[in-house]
This record gives C-alpha cells, structure tokens and sequence, in this order.
C-alpha cells in the first residue's frame, strides 16, 4: 500500500477515534482543515514536519501514522473462553469480547438454568445492554418492568439500574448480550 494512503487512513482513524473534526485537529496541530482533508484522501504526501505537527495535535507517535493496519481475523472457541459463574454456578457468562480504547462494548453469552435467577448490579453511567434471546425464556426485569422474551426476540435498555435475568421456561436460558459504551 502506498504511504500516502497508508498516513490518510491512519489519520482519519486517529482523528474519529478521538471524536475529532477536522476544524478541532487543524487547531490542535496547526495544520490546516484543507490539508489535513488532502491527506486523510490520499491526495498529498506530507512533508515530516506535517507528520510531526499532527502527531503531537493527536497526541500519538509519529509512527501511528506511518504504521500499516493489521487485519488479523480472530477466532473466538467457547471452549477456550474462562467462564464466569454465580456462586452456585447456575448462571454462566463467556466473555469473547472486552471493552478496549479501540472498543465501546463487550460482547457476552450467558447460560441460565432453567427456574434460576440472577441479578446484575447496575453497570456505569449511561451503560446500554442489548440482549438476543438465543434459547430457552427469559423474564427480565429492569426498572420494575418485567418482559418476557423467547428465542430471536431482543431487548434494549439503560444498564444503569439493577436487572434481573430469569429463566423462566424449561430449558437452560441462552442469550447474546453486548454492553455497550457510549462516548
């Protein structure tokens, strides 16, 4: 890949990681708004100095710029995955994904047995959970509200406030759950 393109993507993935316009950069970095939008298009070679002002306006390495992006595809096995369990082992997660800087969300899968409950303590300010009913049923209460959702149903919510995950069918209850953190 050309290291034109190589510097545009990396600027424009630095920048909108850290919610930036391209006005609030070129202040930052006293580069200008134009220049700074020819690079990030490819449409210019930076000099070293440009790189350097940018760098410190984005407050990273000069090499965060020059560096090419890996694309490694991972694979994630249940198996592999430490489980997380309540004290009686009726209510699993698998974490396959964490939060990171990169990362506003986690990714979990959760088992309930079948007539148990669990209740989660609220999650931080302004926290939303998203659950996909994979098997089973479940009665999810939150904010004194209970809903019941059975296989491929969804629900979204506010995570601020304790919640409580039944599984009220007769099947061990599965859901995909991603906590997701806004900026």
């Amino acid at each position: 890949m050309e290291i034109t393109h190589v510097i545009g993507v990396n600027l424009k993935r630095l920048r909108t990681e850290r919610n930036l316009s391209l006005g609030q950069l070129a202040e930052l970095s006293d580069v200008s708004k134009v220049m700074l939008s020819q690079i990030e298009k490819g449409d210019t070679n930076p000099t070293i100095n440009t790189i350097w002002k940018i760098a410190n306006g984005l407050k990273v390495p000069y090499t965060a710029l020059l560096e090419q992006q890996k694309h490694d595809t991972s694979v994630m096995k249940k198996s592999e995955i430490n489980v997380q369990s309540d004290e009686n082992g009726h209510y699993r997660v698998y974490c396959y994904y964490e939060n990171t800087p990169l990362r506003n969300f986690e990714f979990f899968q959760i088992e309930l047995d079948a007539g148990y409950s669990h209740t989660s303590i609220g999650h931080s300010e302004k926290v939303q959970e998203y659950i996909l009913v994979l098997e089973g049923e479940l009665s999810l209460t939150v904010n004194g509200r209970t809903h019941i959702l059975q296989a491929d149903d969804s629900i979204s919510f506010i995570a601020t406030a304790d919640h409580t995950y039944t599984a009220s069918g007769t099947e061990t209850l599965k859901a995909a759950i991603i906590n997701f953190y806004p900026a």
